[in-house]
Order: C-alpha cells, then sequence, then structure tokens
C-alpha cells in the first residue's frame, strides 16, 4: 500500500470516529424528544414554529426549515415576468413546503420557522443575521432535530451562509437555500431547491462540514460558494474548487468535503466567534475599498473618517491598490485600522507577510473577508489575533503531513 494511501485511510478513519462521536454526543444529550434549554447568552428574537405534514414518523429524520425570506416567498407580476416582483406568498415558506406534500413526507419530519430578515438582501442587517444564527443553533441543540435548512435571498446568500459557517456552535447539517425565480412562474425552482435541501440536510453527509448552499441540485461550501450571475439558474458557482456534491432525487452524493470535516469530533471543529458572548449592536463596522485606475485616496481616508475599524481592499491583480490608496492605507493603519487585502480577481490573491496592521486575505472573496474580519475585530482587539484567525480559519486547507508520521502497519 503506498504512503498516500495509508494516508487517506487514516483521514477516513479519523473521520468516521469525529462522526460517530459527534452522533454519540448528540444521543447522550438526551431521550429523542427531550427538551433542551436553548444556547444561553443574551436575549434574542424568538421565531414561531409549526409542524408540517402527517405525524411524525419515528424512522425519519427531523428537518426544521427556517423561513427568512427570499425570492422563493416572492411573486412575479405574471407567470413569465420573473425579473418584475409584485407581492409575496402568504404563508410564505409553509405554504410552499405544504404543495410538496404527501411526497414530503417520505423525506423528512417537518418542522417550519418563520423569521424573516434575510429576504431583501438589500436590507439585510447585523441583528437580523444575528438573530438567525441564534435560531438556528437552538433548533440544533435539541437532540430530536437532526438538520435545519434556511431559506434568504440569493444577492447576499453567499454572506448569510459565511456568517453562519463562522458563529453556528453546533456540527449538525445547515443548508441554506433559495431561489432565482418567483412563486408562480414556469420556471420556478424553489421546489426542487426546498426538496433537495431537505433530503441533504436528513442525509447527515455534511455533518462537521458547517454550512453549505444548495441550489440547483448541488451543494457549495459556504467559504468558496459566489453568485456569478443576476438572472442565470445555474449562477452559484466555488470558482476553481466546485461543487461538493449533488443531490438527484434521494441521490445524496458528495464528491469532496470541507477542510473543518478534519476536526470532526474535537474542541478545534468549533468557531471561537460565539454569538451568545456579544449582542448585534456590538459588532465592528468593517468596509470594503475597491481598487482601480488612479483610485482616490477618499475610498480608504472617507471610511476612517466615517468610524470605521477595518477595511477589506479588494485590489487589482493580486490585491494591489493604486498609489493614491497606498498613502492613505498608511495614514490607516497608523489610526489603528486594520486591513485585510485581498483581490478583485476572483482567485488567489496575498498571501499574509505579516505586515503591520495588514493582513493577507489569500483567496478569500472581498465579501468574505469582510465578514470574517468583522467578527474577528467583535471578538478581540488584537490585530494579531484576528491575523491567526485569517491564516487559520479563513485559508483552511487539507493537510496530510502529519499522517506520515503516524506508524505504519
Amino acid at each position: 500500500m503506498t504512503t498516500v494511501s495509508r494516508s487517506i485511510q487514516a483521514w477516513r478513519r479519523g473521520a468516521l470516529i469525529g462522526l460517530t462521536a459527534a452522533a454519540l454526543g448528540a444521543c447522550a444529550a438526551g431521550p429523542v424528544g427531550a427538551a433542551q434549554a436553548p444556547p444561553a447568552g443574551p436575549a434574542w428574537e424568538s421565531f414561531p414554529i409549526t409542524a408540517l405534514g402527517p405525524a411524525p414518523d419515528a424512522a425519519k429524520k427531523n428537518v426544521v426549515v427556517i423561513d427568512a425570506g427570499g425570492t422563493l416567498t416572492a411573486r412575479a407580476r405574471d407567470r413569465i415576468s420573473y425579473q418584475h416582483y409584485q407581492g409575496n406568498v402568504e404563508g410564505g415558506v409553509k405554504q410552499i413546503l405544504e404543495d410538496l406534500y404527501p411526497e414530503l413526507s417520505a423525506a423528512a419530519n417537518i418542522k417550519v420557522m418563520t423569521a424573516g430578515g434575510l429576504g431583501g438582501s438589500s436590507g439585510v442587517t447585523n441583528t437580523a443575521l444575528y438573530n438567525v444564527a441564534r435560531a438556528i443553533d437552538a433548533q440544533l441543540a435539541q437532540p430530536d432535530v437532526d438538520g435545519v435548512v434556511v431559506t434568504t435571498g440569493t444577492n447576499v446568500m453567499e454572506e448569510d451562509a459565511y456568517f453562519f459557517d463562522l458563529t453556528v456552535q453546533s456540527d449538525k447539517p445547515v443548508v441554506v437555500t433559495g431561489a432565482m425565480h418567483q412563486y408562480g412562474t414556469f420556471t420556478y425552482d424553489a421546489y426542487t431547491n426546498l426538496f433537495s435541501s431537505i433530503r441533504l440536510a436528513a442525509s447527515g453527509k455534511t455533518t462537521c462540514f458547517g454550512t453549505v448552499v444548495l441550489l440547483n441540485d448541488q451543494f457549495f461550501a459556504a467559504r468558496d460558494v459566489t453568485k456569478t450571475d443576476g438572472f442565470r439558474m445555474d449562477t452559484f458557482e466555488a470558482r476553481h474548487y466546485g461543487a461538493l456534491g449533488v443531490v438527484n432525487e434521494d441521490h445524496v452524493r458528495v464528491m469532496r468535503g470541507t477542510p473543518r470535516v478534519m476536526q470532526c469530533g474535537t474542541a478545534a471543529w468549533t468557531r471561537p466567534f460565539d454569538l451568545t458572548k456579544t449582542v448585534p449592536e456590538k459588532f465592528a463596522r468593517v468596509d470594503i475599498a475597491y481598487g482601480y485606475i488612479e483610485a482616490s485616496a477618499a475610498t480608504i481616508s472617507g471610511l476612517v473618517a466615517a468610524g470605521t475599524q477595518g477595511i477589506v481592499t479588494a485590489g487589482h491583480g493580486p490585491g494591489n491598490l493604486s498609489y493614491l490608496q497606498q498613502d492613505a492605507q498608511k495614514d490607516a493603519v497608523k489610526k489603528g485600522v486594520v486591513f485585510v487585502s485581498t483581490t478583485r480577481t476572483g482567485g488567489e490573491g496575498v498571501y499574509d507577510a505579516a505586515a503591520p496592521g495588514i493582513i493577507g486575505g489569500g483567496d478569500l472573496l472581498p465579501q468574505k473577508a469582510r465578514i470574517l474580519l468583522q467578527l474577528g475585530l467583535t471578538f478581540s482587539d488584537d490585530a494579531e489575533q484576528i491575523r491567526a484567525w485569517f491564516n487559520t480559519i479563513g485559508q483552511a486547507e487539507f493537510d496530510m503531513s502529519k499522517a506520515q508520521d503516524k506508524p505504519r502497519g
């Protein structure tokens, strides 16, 4: 057997042990159906929850669908005008799920929670993200809940999902989904997106993956996924990395994992951004400055004057800024503003070089780097600690080098 084969087998054994430990931990929390208090911490908005379908089937998994809004609950002005919005579906996601019965009853036992707040992408707030993230953890803390599906608007879905990926403390499956076309149009895609997301969450196959995004029967890592087109149905992609897998009818195929799964069942799996230890009013202000030919110093100095605590630069090439921006950046660093350097290309960018006040963002998209920097500055005032989070959480990768040091049979 080759060294590579042994390394892969060692990883599989470790992942299986971690998954088993996680499952046993959930069982140890109490019998199915037992009440369990939601995570402690500051008060957060609670939302109504309703059971759907026939009486629960003990042989089926239990999935909670959180209706946070989105195009999937919107209507168009007529059945062919999917670019023109006019009203919403009465009953929201609950109505859409009811449309899926009786077939949906074969996939899972379903409850739906009406949260809202993430449907109109331009109106998403820190408070809405905080409340939905807390709701996800509260539901997953229940021993009889096996996974959560969250609906959101698609324009900033990749940011919503990455926020959940960084803040949700449970390792149970979290799937974010939505729709490109509205309810009642000929091309309405929410039915398949919701059904496939529920199947994925119920399968348990993304346990310890963190949050994933599913549309068009493909699912992606929250860190990597991005919306690539304003209208196309296959708009969500993961750049160079590709999908994690597919859901085709009841065939759930996982083709690759997130590096985080290597830490499954260990304390290292949990992210440090525990929302029970803060409130949205304390979230740091972080902005993005774009790099282009002769970009003005005001793109940075204006943000500093407005009170920003951190700035992500989306530079050209690997992350370069205009000569005017460079001078403004130096002044801002002296004032204590923390920068993360990313690239507008969508690919690999500047790796961290330990420059004072400037963290290399690598291949993190600017909008994802902003989420991580915001949480970093919210949970720490130590720039070097934030740098460490970017170099580990932000740039996670599979590393099998240590497997070579283990005894071989």
